[in-house]
């Protein structure tokens, strides 16, 4: 009974596989002409005016990563950052896991990478925004935020400029333990789907696939504990321990 199960299991595999290798492989297409929902719009406009509109806000951002493991399927990994900003010119995200615990400071002038356990920072001069920084930041380091789209100074215009397809899906009461809207944008670039809160208009979930990325993995980003202008104090946007640790200058991945 074994050796016939495990016959028909064989079959059954072989069968599965031939069907797949004869199926067309998907092609992904974005309409010819725009179509923007107005809905849709709507919805992301006032999430990013809500965000543009805070002086000071802080969240919390868990990023998910797919990344191909040796048997092609996609193996999940996770960071938790805690990210505090003052507009127009200072950011902090402290970064405890998964991986090196890592933390960022920028003040308007310098920014500073600091890794704990290895006692060193990364310092180099910035430029006097939080846009400008994180361009500069990507071309020293090739270092990424993946809610960078949440945290600049025009949210909706970095979301919209270019987009081919914008709809609302629907509605969802299990995201972000509050009522939600669905909306989905697409541009040549990628896909993204966003949870934004029917009452606060604030992004609970991020979820992007890219059309030219292998495996059209998904990356998944979770926002919550939102405060929208605390009063944040004035060491927020610095560290004594950062500071006196041995410095090094900022390179990207692979650099000796």
């Amino acid at each position: 009974m074994l050796l016939l199960a495990a016959a028909s299991f064989l079959l059954t595999h072989v069968a599965v596989a031939q069907e797949a290798q004869s199926r067309p492989q998907r092609e992904f297409a974005l309409p010819v002409t725009p179509e923007l929902e107005p809905g849709a719009m709507e919805l992301l406009q006032a999430m990013g005016e809500r965000l543009a509109a805070a002086r000071t806000l802080s969240f919390t951002a868990v990023a998910t990563y797919e990344s191909p493991a040796r048997t092609g399927l996609p193996l999940a990994y996770t960071t938790l950052s805690e990210v505090t900003l003052q507009r127009p010119d200072h950011l902090r995200v402290v970064t405890p896991g998964d991986g090196p615990a890592i933390e960022f400071y920028y003040d308007g002038a310098t920014m500073m990478a600091y890794q704990p356990d290895a006692g060193l920072s990364a310092i180099a001069d910035a430029p006097p925004t939080i846009d400008a920084m994180l361009q500069t930041l990507f071309g020293l380091s090739a270092t990424y935020f993946p809610f960078t789209d949440v945290i600049v100074a025009d949210p909706y215009g970095d979301l919209a400029t270019g987009l081919q397809l914008a709809f609302v899906v629907g509605q969802s009461t299990v995201v972000g333990d509050t009522l939600t809207d669905i909306v989905v944008i697409a541009d040549p670039t990628l896909q993204m789907q966003l949870w934004i809160g029917a009452e606060d208009r604030l992004p609970r979930r991020i979820q992007a696939s890219f059309f030219d990325e292998l495996g059209h993995f998904r990356h998944v980003l979770e926002l919550s504990d939102w405060r929208l202008d605390p009063e944040l104090p004035p060491d927020t946007f610095s560290s004594a321990a950062a500071a006196a640790a041995t410095p090094i200058p900022f390179a990207p991945p692979g650099t000796p």
